[in-house]
């Protein structure tokens, strides 16, 4: 079947919602403390995709608000029970001057306007106040990943990826400095799961249907040869998060 895409590569997750929210790696509690630590008001994560991280947030803290521009992935977002959810973007929130403490985003600070962005989330944020950015990545240090990357082809992400393992992601005015963590952990998965992983990437799903196909039988492969005997893959990830205050 032929997956109909947007342009904006940032809106074409919403054409494979069911394959991302299945097999899209969660964050590392370490992770979802550490962004919510000395955080004591209410919580937006902006960016939310199908809920990855707002169900962890959600775990830890009541009437969480979820706010994400993709009619498809909102669909699955507006599921997760106690979620608040609503349309918008990073610059363009659909909430009052000083409505959070914290506002959060993962795998998607890379997807705004900078500028823009740090303003609004700015404008809704009461201080002390605090921007969260949250990004997984493969391991590259595991000789199996970089095949797999390979097999993935496009454009991975590998310029981003050397920003967020270098000097950082940028926050324009009013927030400064960043503080940093980095874990490191495995996500165990079979190799259906590891399939739609990547069916989930941007840059498969904008592909022609022929090349889509190629690309995920590729994928299937390599899970088959990298499964253990219980057909459990292990697939190494170091997370990356990232704290902005108001300054």
């Amino acid at each position: 079947m032929e997956v109909v895409t947007p342009d904006d590569p940032a809106l074409s997750f919403g054409a494979a919602a069911d394959a991302y929210d299945r097999a899209r790696p969660p964050y590392p509690d370490e992770v979802v403390d550490w962004l919510l630590d000395g955080v004591d008001g209410p919580v937006t994560d902006v960016g939310a995709g199908t809920g990855k991280l707002t169900t962890a947030l959600a775990a830890r803290r009541d009437g969480v608000v979820a706010v994400e521009p993709d009619p498809g992935m909102r669909a699955i977002l507006g599921q997760i029970p106690g979620i608040d959810s609503h349309g918008g973007s990073a610059e363009n929130l659909p909430l009052g001057d000083g409505a959070a403490s914290l506002v959060t985003m993962a795998q998607a600070w890379h997807w705004v306007d900078v500028p823009r962005a740090s303003a609004e989330i700015a404008r809704v944020l009461r201080r002390p106040g605090r921007l969260g950015l949250v990004w997984n990545y493969r391991s590259s240090a595991d000789a199996w990943v970089v095949r797999l990357s390979a097999a993935l082809g496009g454009v991975d992400s590998t310029g981003l990826m050397h920003e967020i393992r270098g000097h950082g992601p940028a926050a324009a005015s009013p927030f400064g400095a960043y503080e940093r963590l980095v874990v490191a952990w495995e996500h165990v998965i079979d190799v259906d799961t590891l399939v739609a992983l990547a069916a989930s990437r941007s840059y498969v799903i904008v592909r022609p249907p022929h090349e889509r196909e190629h690309v995920l039988s590729a994928v299937r492969e390599l899970g088959e040869e990298r499964a253990g005997a219980d057909g459990s893959v292990r697939l190494p990830y170091e997370t990356y998060a990232f704290r902005f205050d108001l300054v």
